[in-house]
């Protein structure tokens, strides 16, 4: 059984939501029965879409850098990181790591693949997608990857930092015209590619068509150290 080191603040709130899907999806009775989880919700590492964007903003590498080695300190011998584009710099993280890293957007196209996708949406900051790492990773098994128009962007971004970000709750009737965008586009499966979307995704209970990148990342951690993920029914 292994701690899992979480490298959080990316954001604050997807954090600690990923913090509890691992508790709830963890096959337990008690106590005891649940994953060792270290939580480091650190709100100081920079916005990772304004430096993909702009190499002159701040940096958050070395931030994120200090994130892993501070829960490597305490005893994590497992990282998970609940940001997408953070993912854009893995491979500088898994640079200073000790321990492993779990690669969510890898594990999220596994998913994608398992279950028959072809046409795969990406709802994602403008960061992730630029960086062109669930374009690659979709490409790579096999399948397309779809991304919004310009205008759906644009929306998706409002709801990512305007709404959830700023704490601000969507509605179904906010949501639905990107939801029937995707599926205009001929998406058979729709990834949430940011893990602010993934608090939409659970206030709003969206259907079997979307595939959440937090609830894959949170099954996996499960499984990665050793425990049981509960069927859910």
């Amino acid at each position: 059984m292994k701690k899992v080191g979480v490298i959080g603040g990316v954001g604050p709130l997807a954090t600690m939501f990923l913090g509890e899907m691992i508790v709830r999806l963890t096959d337990a009775s008690k106590d005891q029965e649940h994953v060792h989880t270290i939580i480091n919700n650190d709100t100081t590492i920079p916005d990772r879409t304004a430096y993909v964007l702009d190499a002159t903003a701040q940096n958050p590498i070395p931030y994120l850098q200090q994130a892993a080695q501070l829960l490597i300190d305490a005893g994590a011998e497992l990282l998970v990181m609940p940001c997408n584009t953070a993912h854009t710099f893995y491979n500088e993280i898994c640079r200073v790591s000790s321990v492993p890293l779990l690669h969510m957007i890898e594990e999220t196209v596994l998913q994608a693949k398992q279950l028959g996708a072809q046409r795969v949406g990406v709802l994602a900051t403008d960061g992730t997608l630029a960086s062109g790492v669930y374009q690659s990773a979709l490409a790579k098994q096999g399948m397309v990857a779809v991304e919004p128009t310009p205008t759906v962007q644009h929306a998706v971004m409002a709801m990512i930092y305007d709404k959830v970000k700023a704490g601000q709750c969507v509605t179904y009737a906010q949501w639905q015209p990107i939801e029937q965008a995707m599926q205009d586009a001929g998406c058979d499966y729709i990834i949430l590619g940011c893990t602010e979307l993934s608090i939409i995704n659970r206030d709003l209970q969206l259907s079997k068509q979307y595939i959440d990148s937090l609830v894959v990342l949170a099954i996996n951690a499960i499984q990665a150290s050793g425990y049981k993920v509960r069927e859910m029914h």
